[in-house]
Parts: C-alpha cells; sequence; structure tokens
C-alpha cells in the first residue's frame, strides 16, 4: 500500500492482528511517521497543553495559566471542560495542515483516522460536532477539515453549528481572536440538556474558537462540553 502523505509504497509488517482487520495497517510510512510529534506527560487538564517546558510561573497546580485566566472569568468559567490535543503543532503538522486545510487536499484527513478513532472512543460523547466554517469559507475550501476528520475516524459529524462569516483566524492577533465577538449559532435550536458533546478542531491555539462554540452549545443544555483537536499550538 501507499503512504497516504507521500505516496510512497510501503511495506507493513502483516501479523494476524491485520490479517483478521483486528488492527489497522498503518496509512503513513515510517519516514513520514517521524514528521509528527505525539503529545505525552503532564499536560493541563483543561486545554491539553504540554506543561513540562512552561516555567514554573506559569503553571498553577495542574492548569496552564491561560485556562487559569478563562476559569477566572464568570462569563467563559466551565465553558468547556476539556480539550485532548493529540499531536505537538510542530513544523512537520504545520506542512501536513497546510496541504490538507489550505490546499484541500481531502484524503490527508485518513491519516490519523485510527488516533481520532481511539480519542473519540476514549471520550464517549453522546454527539460529536465539528467546528463549523463559514459558508463563504467552505465554498473557499470545498470541504470542512474538521467534519472530515469526524467522518474519516469512522463517526457521524452533527452538524448543529453555523457559523458568521469573519476574517481569517490565522490573521488574527491573540488579543483579537481571545475577544471575538460571538461567531457561532444553532442551525436548527435543539435541546442538549444532560449530553456530554464533543467538538472536533484540527487545531487549538488560544482555545477561543471552541469556547465561543461550547458556550452556544451550553446555552441549549449540554451538561458537559469536550474538545479534541489534532494538533495543540
Amino acid at each position: 500500500m501507499n503512504c497516504l502523505y507521500c505516496g510512497r509504497v510501503q511495506f507493513p509488517r502483516r501479523s494476524w492482528l491485520t490479517m483478521f482487520r483486528l488492527e489497522e495497517e498503518p496509512s503513513l510510512c515510517s519516514d513520514c511517521k517521524e514528521r509528527f510529534k505525539r503529545i505525552k506527560g503532564n499536560c493541563c487538564t483543561i486545554c491539553g497543553r504540554p506543561l513540562g517546558k512552561l516555567p514554573p510561573e506559569w503553571i498553577q497546580t495542574d492548569t496552564c495559566l491561560d485556562c487559569v485566566c478563562w476559569e477566572e472569568d464568570e462569563n467563559w468559567r466551565k465553558v468547556l471542560t476539556k480539550n485532548v490535543s493529540l499531536f505537538v503543532y510542530n513544523e512537520g503538522m504545520k506542512e501536513w495542515l497546510a496541504r490538507f486545510k489550505y490546499r484541500g487536499d481531502y484524503l490527508l484527513a485518513r491519516c490519523f483516522a485510527s488516533e481520532l478513532r481511539a480519542g473519540i472512543k476514549r471520550m464517549a460523547p453522546d454527539r460529536i460536532i465539528p467546528i463549523p466554517l463559514s459558508k463563504e469559507r467552505l465554498q473557499e475550501r470545498g470541504f470542512n477539515q474538521a467534519k472530515a476528520l469526524v467522518e474519516e475516524a469512522g463517526f457521524a459529524a452533527q452538524e448543529l453549528l453555523g457559523r458568521i462569516h469573519t476574517e481569517k483566524q490565522s490573521k488574527k492577533s491573540r488579543t483579537e481572536r481571545i475577544h471575538l465577538p460571538e461567531v457561532f449559532y444553532m442551525i436548527h435550536p435543539i435541546s442538549l440538556a444532560g449530553e456530554t458533546v464533543l467538538l472536533v478542531d484540527d487545531i487549538y491555539t488560544t482555545g477561543s474558537t471552541l469556547r465561543h462554540a461550547a458556550k452556544v452549545l451550553k446555552h441549549h443544555g449540554a451538561q458537559t462540553v469536550l474538545a479534541l483537536t489534532l494538533a495543540r499550538g
């Protein structure tokens, strides 16, 4: 089979588990796998940020100061219960996201399907909601990358949220991202009373996007809002 990223033919070692589909064959060759670094070790209990390289003064117990600030604001306290990010946002991940997100290489959504599938199963949500794109951005890119990640992992993505078109997040400063006006809304308002809802996105940067989306879901009754992101910026 061919590596989904570089296209090179790979010859993975087969076992009884792969033959009977009890274990998945790797979608990336060994060289491409080395481009991506899994997040390991102690992480912030809210945003999933690795704590190992942070100065001690940037950590309060097991929470980073960014999340401490979010939680001290009564408008955002307990809006997002926990984010889990799978990979470090290193150069390899930046290149991968550029191809996937901005050059429209949809098939790359399958590269991390097994990791995302395992993460979703561990979090066991009642609903999985991809962070939406505005209609304008969707037309520009051709597909919603968050929805693609969910579906290629083998789950149904429930598109309950809509998004108002704004300037690209990558063009905003950190402060502008944190103080975004409300950009999300429920397309078809329903009750989420008592439910655990999982938001899925490609990358966690300031946490503003996820918290704005989570706030809408909490307003409609969600008991717990979790997030799963491919990378942690």
